[in-house]
């Protein structure tokens, strides 16, 4: 999504979202996604399970023990890659803040 950067007054940067979200059809999806909120012990791990740290389709395929071809992260081709990201961060919060539990086997 594109987000504009506005210099006000006071010297702070504040971001500003697109005025017209109706030519998004995301639109809708982002602003669940946005406003879930975690609170509920299982939904987070389920969401912290659920959501990879790192991008599963990137991969090295080796012949002979010599790389011939990188295939990069291509999650950051997906439109809702940010609210997913998000999302997970929220979960890994809720568990380690609210929760009080140990995230390290997520991360």
């Amino acid at each position: 999504m594109l987000n504009l950067i506005r210099r006000t007054p006071q010297t702070t940067f504040t971001s500003i979202k697109p005025q017209m979200p109706w030519f998004d059809g995301l639109y809708p999806i982002r602003q669940w996604l946005n406003n879930l909120e975690i609170n509920n012990v299982a939904l987070a791990h389920f969401i912290c399970r659920m959501i990879p740290t790192q991008c599963p389709f990137e991969r090295d395929i080796c012949f002979f023990g010599r790389t011939i071809l990188h295939i990069p992260p291509l999650c950051k081709l997906n439109p809702l890659y940010e609210e997913i990201i998000g999302l997970r961060f929220r979960a890994l919060c809720y568990l380690a803040d609210d929760c009080g539990e140990d995230v390290g086997c997520y991360c």
